[in-house]
């Protein structure tokens, strides 16, 4: 054979073989190499996106806290305000009540005074009556004299 035919022949399976490479084997590879770096950058995207919601929700996560702080603050505060509007009340309500059983007190002292003073009048009375029957040496008859024996002991 003839060097050029075998030339020609050579460039001719260099050419289907060129042909067939670009199309059954670097055509797929290419697209696979595209898909494999469009998922790549994907990831990446991916990645950087969740690395960013990430810092705004630890900057959240930073502000609630600070929030709920502050509300623990003035929960507190209120709390401690409240108890001093308990324990206020609570000295009100006792120091009426101390006044209401001083007043009753009082009452009960003056009621059981004035019982003593009549029953002292009524003693007295009954003295005076006894030391004039006996001044009189006569006895006195409580009955008929009754009125008279009011009248010395209001006077009393």
């Amino acid at each position: 054979m003839n060097i050029t035919a075998t030339l020609l022949a050579q460039i001719v399976a260099f050419v289907l073989l060129i042909f067939f490479v670009n199309k059954y084997l670097w055509g797929p590879l290419t697209a696979m190499m595209a898909e494999r770096q469009k998922k790549i950058d994907d990831g990446l995207a991916a990645s950087e996106k969740g690395k960013h919601e990430l810092e705004l929700a630890e900057k959240g996560a930073v502000n609630k806290l600070k929030d709920a702080k502050n509300q623990a603050a003035e929960i507190i505060v209120q709390s401690e305000k409240r108890a001093g509007e308990i324990v206020e009340e609570a000295k009100a309500n006792a120091r009426a009540e101390g006044d209401r059983l001083v007043t009753a007190a009082k009452a009960e002292i003056d009621q059981e005074a004035n019982r003593v003073r009549e029953e002292i009048r009524g003693s007295v009375a009954a003295i005076a009556i006894a030391g004039a029957g006996k001044i009189l040496n006569k006895e006195i008859d409580e009955s008929a004299h009754a009125d008279l024996m009011n009248d010395l002991a209001k006077q009393i």
